[in-house]
């Protein structure tokens, strides 16, 4: 009789040392250790992954490369990028939940800029001119929100005390959310259009040349999902027009390179993907980590679990 094959210790492995004190209680039998890019040791019984916050097809290429891999625990909400790269048999789990707030705030704040033209005054200020004008105002408007998930509802939240309509749009119908078909007849009734969906087959390039038509003249078009959710020809040519005026935090292609005509429409508030890039990701990525890692080892079903795209 030959003697049993030892089974490797179970090892999780987090993208940076600080995240360690984070966690909270690692359950017993559990070795955690910090992989940013190089093995901090022999691959074997890792079963529990978390890759560094944004992935690069390096990186990605990775899960590969652990033999005992059960789990990858993304610290994004979108998983776009590893839906098709994790092994068979390989759990993915997305970061659902982390970014709500911090992504919320950016939405609140991008429409606010926009519409009260904060970003003309910003430039105004840089040139050292008082250009005193009367400005739109958040009150009233009609805020169509295209995507009805945690971030979706954390928007609603913050937009209640600013008297402004709201109706939602998601790949389901459910009570108080209508469906993407619904979109051509919801859009020309739209002051303020804000999209938040996952970046899918589906979702990719969901905001083309006809979806942008149907906005009317003077709307507010809100990117805080992902670049390639929007045609960017379209959405250039429509800035380039006038017509209606847009706040991204996301562009196809990213980063965005210098000379591209984004940089120069008329009518654009633009951030660096800094949506969630906050203090308190951290703590709360971390804080996810550390709840799913319990949850595995006791054999508990774990949340957030992607499946078809979200």
């Amino acid at each position: 009789m030959t003697d049993p094959k030892p089974v490797p210790p179970l090892k999780a492995w987090i993208p940076e040392a600080g995240g360690v004190d984070l966690l909270g209680a690692v359950p017993a039998g559990v070795t955690v250790e910090v992989y940013d890019r190089e093995f901090p040791s022999d691959p074997a019984g890792v079963r529990f992954w978390v890759p560094p916050f944004l992935a690069t097809d390096e990186v990605t290429a990775t899960a590969a490369r652990l033999p005992d891999l059960e789990v990858v625990q993304l610290m994004t909400a979108g998983a776009e990028v590893w839906t098709d790269r994790v092994p068979a048999g390989v759990t993915l789990c997305d970061a659902r939940g982390v970014h709500d707030s911090a992504t919320s705030e950016w939405v609140l704040a991008a429409v606010l800029a926009s519409v009260r033209g904060f970003v003309e005054f910003g430039r105004a200020q840089a040139e050292g001119r008082w250009a005193y004008t009367r400005t739109d105002e958040l009150a009233g408007k009609r805020v169509l929100i295209v995507g009805a998930g945690s971030v979706g509802r954390a928007v609603v939240r913050r937009l209640e005390p600013f008297d402004v309509t709201v109706t939602q749009v998601a790949r389901r119908a459910r009570d108080g959310v209508h469906v993407v078909a619904e979109l051509p007849d919801l859009l020309p009734a739209a002051d303020v259009v804000v999209l938040l969906v996952p970046l899918t087959d589906g979702t990719r390039g969901l905001v083309d040349a006809d979806f942008l038509a149907r906005l009317h003249d003077g709307a507010l078009l809100v990117n805080g999902a992902r670049g390639p959710v929007v045609d960017t020809d379209a959405l250039v040519a429509e800035l380039a027009s006038g017509r209606i005026r847009a706040a991204v935090d996301v562009t196809d292609p990213e980063p965005l390179p210098a000379g591209h005509p984004l940089w120069d429409v008329p009518g654009l508030l633009l951030t660096p993907h800094v949506g969630g890039s906050v203090p308190g990701l951290r703590r709360r990525a971390f804080g996810l980590v550390g709840e799913q890692l319990r949850r595995y080892v006791a054999g508990e079903r774990l949340e957030n679990v992607v499946a078809d795209g979200y």
